[in-house]
């Protein structure tokens, strides 16, 4: 791996002002491109998440993965797998930011058996269903159980956003929330 066991993600983006809240047209959504195997849209119908773009994240600062740049994107860690693949796909949106809630801000409302569709840049179709949510401190995330598949003989999505309080004096959440899923349709 290339990050600690206990590496965790930033909530920020690269500027101190925090991930942009600018909600991306549907033109822009619409034509938005990625390799035929990448993942390219989320849905999440249980909590309204609808196409939604899976931006590609890689490492940023102290080794930790890097945060999308908009409340209204995910990123997928490209050191993750990717869609049907062995292994687990990781996909990362924010809860919120200052001004406005994020994509991942009703991911606390999942419930075992919810399903995730995810849309690669071929359009085919992966559904994905809920096993089970856990919450971490920030600074403990056992990022190799979060890498890793519910169920090593299947292809798992696991996906992951802040939540519980803002530490005082930065704009950090103190917790993070991790939905663990299993693919259901090969």
């Amino acid at each position: 791996m290339l990050f600690g066991q206990n590496a965790h993600l930033t909530p920020h983006a690269p500027t101190d002002d925090g991930p942009s809240s600018a909600k991306p047209r549907q033109q822009t959504i619409d034509s938005y491109q990625v390799s035929p195997d990448l993942p390219r849209y989320i849905a999440i119908p249980s909590i309204k998440v609808t196409k939604t773009r899976v931006i590609q994240l890689g490492l940023g600062k102290n080794d930790q993965i890097a945060a999308p740049n908009n409340i209204y994107d995910t990123g997928w860690y490209k050191g993750s797998a990717k869609p049907g693949q062995n292994g687990a796909m990781f996909i990362y949106g924010h809860v919120s930011n200052w001004s406005a809630n994020g994509i991942f801000y009703n991911l606390k409302k999942l419930h075992p058996g919810d399903k995730i569709i995810i849309t690669r840049g071929d359009n085919k179709v992966f559904i994905y269903q809920v096993d089970s949510t856990r919450v971490y401190p920030y600074n403990k995330v056992p990022m190799q159980t979060v890498l890793a598949p519910t169920d090593s003989s299947k292809p798992g999505l696991n996906l992951m956003t802040c939540t519980g309080q803002i530490i005082k004096g930065t704009s950090e959440f103190n917790e993070r929330l991790v939905v663990f899923t299993t693919l259901t349709n090969t």
